[in-house]
């Protein structure tokens, strides 16, 4: 196996094509678990009509976990993006209907989105009256089953020479509620202080949807709220303006 040519690499993991073939491998610390969980919601993403790299292999390479799916010829929506600035607003109408088209699909292996996001606020450092209105605010959302990504981003979608559309990156995919995430979406570009991009995003969304921006902003709080779990102290900082306890009382 080829590990020579790398084309991304990240702090727990590096991605490497060799030939027709793509590895992603894993640190050594990197949890079995995780690993396994990603790999599954991948294979379960492919049964449904989206375009999904497809799982050919898991297995270790001198101790460390690696999931191996077919290459996929293209470029990110990050590197075309970044090539033709001037027309961000094409792609990021290209973004949100790639969104929705997943948001139609059903998959009902998938974990369920209300179950991470409770277990998330659960895990999170705010003291426990908080967490009670945040599980509270959570439980009167409505029960959704579209399936959601829960990472969606340009980097995520690989745009081929014929104009195909691949999604990648499946380890946060959920079964729930479309505007959940958008919400996950839209905080990607906040904390890449990218608000422009955020703001016109989310509003051709709700657009395209005749979904009410107040909606998607309940979500953007829960949302945040779980995301605090696993963010560096800058992250969590900027995070926690979006939960904004008083809107939960």
């Amino acid at each position: 196996m080829n590990l020579t040519n790398i084309i991304a690499q990240r702090d727990n993991k590096t991605i490497y094509r060799d030939g027709d073939k793509c590895i992603k491998l894993f640190a050594k610390d990197f949890s079995k678990s995780d690993v396994l969980n990603e790999a599954l919601n991948q294979a379960r993403a492919e049964d449904t009509a989206l375009n999904v790299p497809k799982i050919l292999e898991v297995t270790t390479i001198d101790g460390c976990w690696a999931i191996i799916s077919e290459y996929i010829e293209g470029e990110t929506l990050t590197e075309i993006i970044a090539r033709d600035p001037a027309n961000i607003n094409k792609y990021i109408d290209l973004m949100i209907d790639i969104q929705i088209f997943i948001h139609e699909q059903k998959c009902p292996l998938l974990p369920r989105h209300r179950d991470k996001m409770t277990r998330k606020i659960s895990l999170t450092d705010y003291d426990e009256s908080i967490k009670y209105e945040l599980h509270t605010f959570l439980n009167g959302m409505p029960r959704h089953n579209k399936v959601c990504h829960g990472d969606f981003r340009p980097s995520n979608i690989i745009v081929t020479p014929r104009g195909e559309h691949y999604i990648i990156d499946w380890s946060h995919a959920t079964q729930g509620n479309a505007s959940a995430d958008v919400a996950r979406s839209y905080l990607v570009f906040r904390l890449k202080k990218k608000d422009q991009n955020a703001e016109s995003y989310v509003n051709k969304y709700c657009e395209k949807t005749d979904t009410p921006r107040a909606y998607v902003d309940r979500w953007v709080r829960i949302v945040a709220a779980s995301q605090t779990v696993k963010g560096n102290a800058n992250e969590i900082v900027f995070l926690n303006r979006f939960v904004d306890v008083m809107d939960f009382m």
